[in-house]
């Protein structure tokens, strides 16, 4: 387990974003209902996690039973798409592609990614064109 800092904005001080340290298994179920409220579905949210780290669905599913923390989860995943750069817009009130933290650029990108989802939005436009 490894913690990632940013800073506060007072007076340089460091401290770990809350949600580094959450369990990825904590967050998952809140995507999947947020997708489901939305008339989607679980395998479409897993099909966008997998696209955006490079787990197969094995590898996913033993990440949430392990109950690894958010940072971890980011950085044990096998390789982040490069097609996220393509993931512009805002969520949760901010521009995903101006947050400077890398852990927290990558998070916002999954919300976004399923924001989109629940937005009825055709999956190969959330894949930034790519098939799963």
């Amino acid at each position: 387990m490894r913690h990632s800092i940013y800073h506060d904005g007072n007076e340089g001080i460091e401290v770990a974003h809350r949600i580094y340290t959450m369990p990825f298994a904590r967050v998952y179920p809140s995507y999947v209902a947020k997708a489901e409220r939305k008339g989607r579905t679980k395998d479409e949210v897993d099909t966008i996690i997998r696209w955006l780290t490079g787990y197969d669905q094995t590898a996913l599913d033993r990440q949430i039973e392990a109950n690894v923390d958010v940072e971890t989860f980011f950085h044990d995943a096998p390789v982040m798409n490069d097609d996220r750069s393509l993931i512009k817009g805002v969520v949760c009130g901010v521009r995903v592609e101006e947050v400077e933290e890398p852990l927290m650029r990558e998070i916002r990108y999954l919300d976004k990614l399923i924001d989109e989802l629940a937005k009825g939005k055709a999956m190969t436009k959330i894949l930034r064109g790519s098939e799963m």
